[in-house]
């Protein structure tokens, strides 16, 4: 599959070579998503799903069911046209654990074919290694194992350094964990340790982290959410303490389901499974002995993409392309965000890598909220900070760029609650301090260049120094002196320009 392009024609009438479309025929659910957009980060154009249950059938006869057959047919036709009315230049239809196992999934690619898709049998090692390239695209320092969870099938793939290592497929998918579990008290997890220790996966994640892919999984998280009171509702990148799991296995055993259904964002369709993926996840992460569940909203369809791409795509930060990409679509001078987390860099020599980058992030979006109305321009930056489509950074971090853009563009008091119940004092400091850096840059250089390429800033045990030189002394108003007073004051140190 070629790579995403950045680059569009004209005539609407022939395919945009920047929209690709992953058609996913998975056991439970199929699913159409379109994308388009810069390449190591596209938007999601169009995205929907049939839960189709091909994979019912399998554990009772080892075959398709007929009536989700019949379903599926139907929606995939619907799939078809639509990308082609959507003048998509790049369709890839995947099938997964159902059809590979059914005895009947031969027929089934055969009726696909008759409507014009060509399906791609993806094996269960290609599977797994998909899932695992998805979350790296999403989480690109993940290091522990990945779970990914169908309905015919779990896969676990072994993700470090950027890399995806030894995966194994298992028959574990919630259309099939019923059975095993209506064998009586134990029985689910009987199986399960006797599966991963053939298999050599037994205590594999001891320490490490469990990414969690999956419709059930991410259903799960949001139950865990919604239980919790999470202020955030964003399910990329949630953390759950390993004892959760089990948690959720005893909720689910008592919760009306009319509860269920008041979830947000809780797909009906996904209840009846729910308590059989708790279950799996529950005796994975005990006998793989994680330290956690971090979920992945990115998975097989992401990893397609992401395996698509030049290895000089793949390895861009996929915070900064999206943060950059949104900084020049709403901002007034896009090189300016870049130079300006140089220009602030050395108040901050001894930050770690990711506390560098979440800062760059922040000095991308330091421009979004100009056409806001100016009384709700640092409401714009918190939100968009807060809640932008951004992978590859966790709630704290967000919450971290969302107050270094609600300082930048002038908050004083105001909705601050999410942000400082999601990060530590230590790390609001942080970010406060981020915010005060580039609002006084802000100013100096009203947003461009010139300003900031001339002036520089510098620390020591007693100040924070402005360096400007003599021509520009006239740019050091009573407004630059303010805020670098402020600035200075954020470190417990004092004011100095050096001309």
């Amino acid at each position: 599959m070629p790579a995403i392009s950045l680059f569009r024609k004209q005539d609407a009438a022939t395919p945009e070579p920047g929209r690709v479309a992953i058609i996913d025929i998975g056991s439970n659910s199929i699913r159409l998503v379109i994308y388009d957009g810069p390449a190591r980060i596209p938007s999601i154009l169009f995205n929907e799903k049939i839960m189709a249950g091909l994979g019912r059938g399998l554990a009772k006869d080892g075959a398709l069911d007929r009536d989700a057959m019949e379903r599926a047919v139907s929606a995939l036709g619907r799939f078809k046209r639509l990308t082609e009315d959507m003048n998509v230049s790049n369709v890839r239809t995947v099938a997964t654990a159902a059809v590979r196992d059914a005895s009947n999934g031969g027929e089934f690619l055969a009726r696909l074919a008759a409507i014009g898709l060509q399906v791609e049998l993806l094996s269960g090692e290609e599977e797994a290694a998909m899932a695992g390239y998805g979350v790296l695209a999403g989480i690109p320092g993940a290091d522990g194992i990945v779970g990914d969870l169908g309905g015919g099938s779990l896969e676990l793939i072994r993700v470090r350094n950027g890399e995806v290592g030894e995966r194994a497929s298992f028959p574990l998918g919630v259309l099939r964990v019923a059975a095993i579990r209506r064998k009586g008290h134990g029985a689910l997890g009987t199986f399960v340790a006797k599966a991963l220790a053939k298999q050599g996966w037994k205590g594999a994640g001891q320490g490490l982290p469990f990414y969690l892919v999956g419709g059930s999984w991410r259903a799960l998280a949001r139950l865990d959410m919604h239980l919790s009171d999470y202020p955030l509702p964003i399910v990329h990148h949630y953390r759950m303490p390993p004892e959760r799991a089990l948690r959720l296995v005893r909720v689910l055993a008592h919760i009306d389901k009319r509860r269920l259904r008041a979830v947000n964002g809780m797909s009906s369709a996904r209840i009846p499974t729910l308590g059989d993926a708790a279950a799996v996840l529950a005796v994975m992460v005990k006998h793989l002995g994680s330290s956690g569940m971090i979920v992945s909203a990115y998975g097989l369809r992401e990893g397609l993409l992401h395996q698509s791409l030049p290895p000089e795509v793949r390895c861009l930060d996929p915070l900064i392309c999206a943060t950059r990409e949104e900084g020049i679509r709403q901002g007034r001078f896009p090189e300016h965000g870049d130079m300006l987390d140089r220009w602030i860099a050395p108040l901050f020599p001894d930050e770690s890598p990711e506390h560098a980058r979440l800062r760059h992030a922040a000095c991308l979006l330091a421009d979004v909220g100009w056409r806001a109305h100016p009384e709700f321009r640092a409401e714009r930056g918190l939100d968009t900070a807060l809640h932008g489509n951004w992978v590859g950074i966790d709630a704290a971090g967000r919450a971290m760029m969302g107050r270094a853009l609600w300082i930048s563009f002038g908050g004083n008091s105001g909705p601050l609650e999410i942000v400082d119940s999601l990060c530590t004092p230590e790390e609001r400091a942080r970010a406060d301090r981020w915010g005060y850096a580039m609002r006084l840059g802000q100013r100096l250089s009203g947003g461009v260049a010139e300003a900031l390429t001339a002036a520089r800033l510098s620390i020591d045990a007693s100040g924070v120094m402005l360096h400007l030189a003599e021509e520009d002394v006239a740019l050091y108003g009573e407004a630059v002196e303010r805020r670098h007073k402020t600035l200075a004051n954020a470190f417990g140190r004092r004011p100095v320009l050096m001309v």
